[in-house]
């Protein structure tokens, strides 16, 4: 069976390289989806303008496919992959790290850059707090009120977690639970005559 587990870091944190009077500074992030990065990377040009380049990597999803790099002038492949290397070699996701550079006046060349800004990743990682977390499922349960006590055994028994709890004639709740643990309850959900259930979200 697929992990639905998934590393990634808590909050966000900074780190530093310096490098023949250049500085290398890191700013590390938990993110979930591309609008957030974007609003991200512009506040950070604007609270660093001096900087001459602001280069940086992410990696989302659990599956960890979707990812980008970018080198923001620098060499190709000098800048953007050294940092989605640092991300890989402990299997994060969910983050994006830029660093933005200061020039120090003395040209590093490309292996000095290559070693630069994988240096100054490492340093936001290692400042970071890294968790682990697990994929839910959310689901819209709905069914008659008399199915209440069979449908409150299920959830007990699963450990389901509950939010929205609506009870009437016709009663609703929103759960949510391990993904990998989807096929077990929805089987014994779906054993209870007139119990319906909605997909809702995944992360």
């Amino acid at each position: 069976m697929e992990s639905d587990n998934y590393k990634t870091i808590k909050t966000s944190s900074k780190g530093i390289y310096k490098e023949k009077g250049s500085r290398f500074i890191s700013f590390a992030f938990p993110v979930s989806e591309q609008e957030e990065i974007k609003a991200i990377i512009d506040r950070l040009r604007k609270e660093n303008h001096t900087a001459r380049h602001h280069c940086y990597a992410y990696v989302l999803g659990q599956e960890r496919k979707i990812w980008r790099v970018y080198d923001d002038g620098e060499p190709s492949a000098t800048a953007g992959r050294p940092i989605l290397g640092q991300i890989n070699a402990i299997g994060l996701t969910n983050i994006l790290i830029v660093v933005s550079r200061y020039f120090g006046g003395t040209l590093l060349g490309v292996s000095g850059l290559i070693n630069a800004y994988r240096a100054a990743s490492a340093s936001a990682i290692q400042n970071a707090e890294i968790i682990e977390c697990t994929v839910q499922d959310y689901y819209e349960i709905t069914y008659p009120y008399k199915l209440m006590n069979d449908v409150m055994k299920i959830l007990k028994e699963e450990g389901i977690n509950q939010s929205n709890q609506s009870l009437d004639l016709e009663c609703s709740i929103r759960i949510n639970f391990k993904t990998s643990l989807r096929e077990r309850i929805l089987n014994r959900l779906t054993r209870l005559d007139g119990l319906k259930y909605k997909y809702i979200d995944n992360r």
